[in-house]
């Protein structure tokens, strides 16, 4: 894997590193069994994006769901009061991303030595549509969106190559966006309809073309991948199986995930959010109260994510999307549910609201409520901004804690609207939040490359604003 020396003043970049590996490609890319090994490699290096990683956190920390919680250890802090700079890094997320797009890379760079066939067009086919996975979420944390985005707006570096030597240079938002799509149509004829559970499918690329389509406001399609990804029925988890995904007893409804075995013993996914201390849960991040009075008793979704209990003799709404497997199990260690069918659902109702037709994004609305809410009956006749504010509405609950809803917000030109006065305990009093409110086009919607990789390479200027 990458080993990364030297004191900050000469540290190498880690877009120019040596590829993962450390072998000549020449030597380590012979068989099929080199290019199995790779692939192993690279979903591996996933654990580090997804799993051992700030990603299911930092996107709700950064906006308007999450209360910091005055018992917890204070992580994140900076970020979520949007004081941070160059300096703090969360979870290094620039660098595992382009890390593991290396390991990506090198498949793609020696795959071409093999005879066509079948095996040959699906290790390319993951290999494309994971470097795309790694280089979307880098698109969405560091740059403008696609549609707010002018001429002369960049984003990160697109790296296609594991050369040593570049010092790459920051390309046009639209421009990165374009190779995303490319990465990804490229990917949906060579991959596989299925290549088991912890691998992409063609299933997964269609659903990470919805949400790339999604960002880029082409809805129709948006409404194109969405249905080739769900397929003629999508398959839901019901009401009493929703549970039971979180805790990794199916896999109902679950596109693609990251596996984390009682080996890899990686339980940063619910450390993030909570430590278990003398049997009760001690969190890092609670429920912001006003978010979780959109939580009914009738919604399965409630009792999967919320636990209210007392730490310290304070009732507060603690975040327990990530548990566990089971009742003596380690605490936190869950596979990373990365790309699951309900947001593929709501991706089309809102594709299809804003070309229209609201009768089919009305039909897949209803579907998935009926999946969620015990009792419900479909709603009938809803259409425009009502419709719109509905389906946000169930995006924001469904995708709650999953690290996405700064990005919504973002992405829909939105500001940061937090209550002031409320604070981290269940009945909302307590610790109240000291920064409110982040204005739209605020520069911090925007985070700050890392200051050692900005000093290395001068070709990647920093963010505006920092």
């Amino acid at each position: 894997m990458l080993v990364i020396i030297g004191s900050v003043a000469c540290k190498k970049s880690v877009l120019e590193l040596q590829p993962f590996n450390r072998i000549e490609t020449s030597n380590a890319f012979n068989t099929e069994t080199d290019i199995t090994l790779a692939l192993n490699g690279m979903y591996t290096g996933l654990r580090t994006s997804f799993v051992n990683s700030t990603v299911n956190i930092l996107g709700d920390a950064l906006a308007d769901n999450l209360k910091l919680s005055g018992q917890g250890r204070q992580t994140l802090t900076n970020f979520s009061e949007w004081r941070y700079n160059g300096e703090e890094v969360a979870a290094n997320i620039f660098e595992v991303g382009y890390t593991n797009a290396r390991r990506a890379n090198a498949i793609l760079e020696n795959i071409e030595r093999f005879p066509a066939g079948a095996f040959k067009d699906n290790a390319k086919g993951e290999a494309l549509a994971a470097r795309a996975l790694l280089y979307f979420n880098t698109v969405k944390i560091y740059s403008k969106t696609f549609e707010n985005a002018g001429a002369t707006d960049s984003a990160a570096p697109y790296i296609t190559t594991t050369d040593p030597t570049i010092l790459p240079t920051k390309e046009p938002v639209r421009g990165f966006y374009t190779k995303l799509v490319t990465d990804l149509t490229q990917a949906l004829p060579l991959i596989n309809a299925s290549n088991g559970v912890g691998r992409l499918n063609k299933a997964a690329v269609n659903a990470l073309l919805s949400r790339v389509y999604l960002y880029m406001g082409d809805f129709p399609n948006c409404i194109s991948a969405s249905s080739a990804a769900l397929g003629a029925t999508p398959v839901l988890p019901n009401i009493a199986d929703f549970p039971r995904v979180w805790t990794d007893e199916t896999n109902n409804g679950v596109i693609f995930k990251v596996l984390n075995t009682s080996i890899d013993n990686l339980n940063a996914q619910g450390t993030n959010y909570f430590q278990i201390v003398n049997g009760f849960v001690r969190s890092e991040y609670v429920v912001d109260f006003d978010f979780r009075q959109l939580f009914t008793p009738t919604d399965v979704r409630t009792a999967a994510y919320i636990q209210t209990s007392p730490f310290g003799g304070v009732q507060q709404n603690h975040i327990v999307k990530y548990r566990n497997r089971g009742t003596g199990t380690v605490a936190g260690l869950v596979d990373a549910k990365v790309l699951r069918t309900a947001e593929v659902l709501l991706n089309r109702a809102e594709a299809y609201q804003r070309s229209g037709n609201n009768t089919a994004a009305l039909v897949d609305l209803n579907l998935l409520k009926q999946n969620r809410y015990s009792g419900f009956t479909n709603i009938i006749g809803l259409t425009g901004s009502a419709l719109l504010d509905e389906i946000a509405k169930e995006r924001r609950l469904e995708m709650a804690f999953e690290g996405e809803r700064f990005w919504d917000l973002k992405r829909r030109n939105l500001p940061v609207l937090r209550n002031p006065t409320t604070g981290d305990r269940a009945d909302g009093t307590g610790v109240i939040h000291l920064f409110a409110t982040l204005a739209v086009g605020d520069h911090r919607f925007q985070l700050p490359f890392p200051v050692l990789e900005t000093n290395y390479n001068t070709n990647l200027k920093q963010n505006p604003g920092y």
